[in-house]
């Protein structure tokens, strides 16, 4: 299992937030090795996040419940960052809940040592805004995929992106992502073979 290093931190922050190596020593410190079994509970619905994480190897979803079904709302793969971050600003429950969908490693850091890293140094208002970037940058762009797109767009956009989503992902959590019926999904991937 990977450990935090700087450099390695810094390596997956740098698309988002560029800033020297410095920077990310003191965050690589506070990191937590997490481990998940697939299809293991991160988050529950209704619970309070108490983590900002960095997924090293495996995949994670969000799920919101509708209709009583899961939702899938987000996918996740190695080098992104993933929280319910609306329950972890606002240390509140909230609907969303967050699962491993293969074995997964993480680094993460607690709400509690990531405001200790904030009240130590202008360092830790520079990894705060480093991680806000981060995750703002993906979420609009995920909104602005989903609210744009036709569904044959968005597939294949998640092919061109992430192409083995699709060997890792079970066709009914990509269909709940996409949001397009199973059938659906069939016939655009004979179209588009």
């Amino acid at each position: 299992m990977e450990h935090p290093t700087p450099q390695r931190v810094k390596e997956i922050f740098d698309p988002f937030y560029k800033a020297d190596i410095n920077l990310w020593t003191a965050f690589a410190t506070y990191l937590r090795v997490r481990t998940f079994k697939k299809n293991e509970l991160i988050k529950d619905y209704h619970k309070q996040e108490k983590y900002i994480n960095i997924l090293i190897s495996g995949s994670v979803a969000h799920f919101v419940l509708a209709d009583e079904k899961d939702v899938c709302i987000n996918l996740y793969y190695e080098e992104q960052l993933f929280s319910d971050y609306l329950s972890f600003l606002t240390q509140s429950p909230t609907v969303i809940k967050t699962q491993a969908l293969e074995e997964s490693h993480v680094w993460s850091i607690s709400y509690n040592d990531l405001h200790a890293l904030y009240t130590r140094s202008s360092t830790g208002l520079l990894i705060g805004k480093a991680i806000s970037d981060a995750m703002f940058i993906r979420k609009q762009s995920e909104q602005i995929n989903l609210l744009t797109r036709s569904p044959t767009e968005r597939y294949l956009k998640l092919i061109q992106d992430r192409p083995e989503v699709f060997q890792r992902t079970s066709l009914k959590i990509i269909c709940s992502y996409l949001g397009i019926a199973a059938e659906s999904l069939s016939r655009i991937r004979k179209k588009n073979i």
